[in-house]
């Protein structure tokens, strides 16, 4: 393994504006995986990475040096633990990064059943969130339309806990097209809607729309969706968490489909 203990080091350089710089990751089209959790999904699932960098002190970690053994064709770089606390993009670095290729998924690619679809989701966690439980729920597209955080970003990696790799993640979607385009129904939640989530019919496939934050969907894309409806909420609060509430929706739908295979089975 080389030892890294530059910051003149061209790994070190790239690594670091990877980690800190979004305008970076989309110019280069990579970003960075931080934990042998995230690393060994990738592995997993799309081979080896285009680097991998450890600390000294992580180069030690039982889970780490297995992880390297087991992936002998993965050479490592080693960084002393004063350079790799400088390229983590965590407080307390984990010991092992690897640099990796943003995939996209292919213009022609047609959707498979359900996919969701976000409007300017801008926290990191919340994305992240969202991206994992859709993975859990067994959709696989996710459009991302304008104003979203970066979805490629060392945060969102983090609070998805590989749910990127298994999912087919559009970035820069045109959603009103994609709405309109789909063959199933369209829903978006509303505080004020008459329907309940429960009370919809979701035995095909769904297009779930969620919108910001804050102000929610924009009036002209909630406009669009087939179908408008709330999550009731018999307590004193006033409205969920985005990423609650796409949970909420999306395992609503599997409680469904679950149900009617249960019913043909019968």
């Amino acid at each position: 393994m080389k030892k890294i203990t530059s910051r003149d080091n061209a790994t070190f350089r790239q690594l670091r504006l990877l980690a800190e710089s979004s305008r970076e990751r989309r110019k280069q089209g990579k970003t960075v995986l931080d934990g042998i959790h995230l690393v060994s999904a990738w592995v997993e699932r799309h081979g080896p990475p285009d680097l991998v960098a450890v600390s000294e002190s992580g180069a030690q970690q039982a889970e780490i040096s297995d992880f390297l053994a087991l992936h002998p064709k993965t050479v490592a770089q080693v960084f002393s633990d004063a350079l790799f606390r400088e390229v983590s993009p965590v407080t307390t670095p984990t010991g092992i990064l690897a640099m990796v290729s943003i995939p996209h998924p292919p213009s022609s690619a047609k959707l498979q059943g359900s996919c969701v679809l976000l409007e300017a989701i801008q926290d990191a966690g919340n994305l992240g969130s969202i991206l994992r439980s859709s993975a859990a729920a067994g959709v696989v597209d996710i459009f991302l339309g304008p104003g979203c955080a970066q979805v490629w970003s060392p945060r969102v990696l983090r609070a998805a806990m590989g749910a990127h790799f298994q999912l087919r993640i559009h970035e820069h979607a045109a959603l009103p097209e994609v709405i309109r385009n789909f063959s199933g129904i369209s829903v978006s939640t509303r505080l004020d809607a008459t329907a309940t989530i429960f009370e919809l019919d979701l035995a095909g496939p769904v297009a779930w729309v969620f919108g910001n934050e804050g102000s929610g969907l924009a009036a002209d894309t909630a406009a669009l969706t087939r179908q408008v409806a709330r999550i009731p909420m018999p307590g004193k609060t006033e409205s969920l968490n985005v990423a609650a509430a796409a949970s909420i929706c999306l395992f609503e739908e599997v409680r469904q489909k679950l149900a009617g295979c249960a019913s043909q089975n019968t």
